[in-house]
């Protein structure tokens, strides 16, 4: 029973993050740099520090932890830095691609690759059990098939068609960014290893890699923080912090996008507390809400109309890839 309820909150958890575009939709006369950067605040600072401030007990400080190993902060923090450059670029492939295809690309490679690396070069690669890697290797065949649709749709719809659905839509374009931000989006597993040791004993298990998650996020903030502010002076658009009218709302919207998207990690944290009793689930958690976000995003490229007009067998494929993505959560266990 323990492993269904972890199991539930990492999906309510991926469920949020797919979900975290749409509120940003709703934003009004802001330019991307500068909601960009809000949002971020919210989901990269505010949001993961309220989360850390979980696994602290009493007397203890979270300064106090990360300054006792500094080279496991360190390295956590330069991961969560290259990790930013996924989330810069991740936006794009949705820009070119679209939600559904966009994310199940990117996430994809992000999926296969966090899950192998993460224990490769922190020196744990004793946990990628041969159940681990048929898991990853399934998930990557979900995520393909998915592609594989995305392929079809772009054959298919003449160009008007695509642009209604997503007005900058390139697949050649879109696929290179999309696997260049699977792999630098990797990097948020890799520093999640590297500061797996994170933690007190006092922490309860469901909090433990919350104080790591801080940091990668951090270093991901600096990232995109220097990126939107050097875009907001080139293009002149400091002046959307200035309009008060807006501020309100905007936000708004900032802040709960920032909310759903760091529940992906907040449930994965959670969710893992829950999978103690099953440590290939554990070593497998990252694919799961990979696969799962994917699933998820492409939901929500049904509901937003993104594969409207595509002909009976592509939508079939598609929904082919989400059912073995959805099998690959559940596999590892099964093996």
């Amino acid at each position: 029973m323990k492993i269904v309820i972890g199991l539930l909150i990492i999906a309510l958890g991926a469920f949020a993050q797919s979900s975290c575009y749409v509120p940003i939709n709703k934003i009004k006369r802001w330019s991307w740099e500068s909601y960009w950067l809000i949002q971020g605040l919210f989901a990269w600072i505010l949001f993961p520090l309220l989360g850390a401030l979980l696994a602290v007990p009493s007397g203890e400080s979270l300064l106090v932890l990360y300054a006792s190993r500094p080279g496991d902060s360190l390295m956590t923090v330069l991961f969560g830095v290259l990790w930013g450059v996924g989330g810069l670029t991740f936006g794009l492939s949705m820009r070119y691609l679209g939600v559904a295809l966009g994310q199940s690309i990117a996430l994809g490679t992000c999926s296969g690759l966090g899950a192998i690396l993460g224990p490769v070069l922190t020196g744990h690669s004793h946990d990628l059990s041969s159940s681990v890697v048929i898991g990853v290797v399934v998930t990557l065949v979900g995520i393909a098939i998915i592609g594989i649709a995305g392929g079809m749709k772009a054959a298919a719809l003449p160009d008007e068609e695509k642009k209604k659905a997503v007005k900058d839509f390139n697949f050649g374009k879109g696929i290179v960014v999309a696997l260049l931000c699977g792999l630098m989006s990797a990097c948020f597993n890799i520093g999640l290893s590297f500061g797996a040791g994170l933690y007190w004993e006092q922490t309860p298990e469901l909090f433990k890699s919350l104080p790591a998650t801080l940091l990668v996020t951090l270093g991901g903030f600096l990232t995109n923080a220097v990126y939107c502010l050097v875009q907001n002076r080139r293009n002149g658009t400091f002046s959307d912090y200035k309009d008060p009218a807006l501020w309100k709302t905007n936000i708004l919207f900032c802040a709960l996008a920032g909310l759903l998207w760091y529940c992906q990690f907040f449930g994965l944290s959670l969710g893992k507390g829950f999978l103690t009793e099953a440590p290939v689930l554990v070593t497998f958690s990252w694919c799961i809400l990979m696969a799962l976000n994917v699933t998820f995003s492409n939901v929500w490229g049904i509901i937003l109309k993104e594969w409207k007009g595509v002909s009976s067998k592509t939508i079939a494929v598609l929904v082919a890839g989400i059912l073995v993505l959805v099998f690959s959560t559940f596999l590892p266990e099964l093996i």
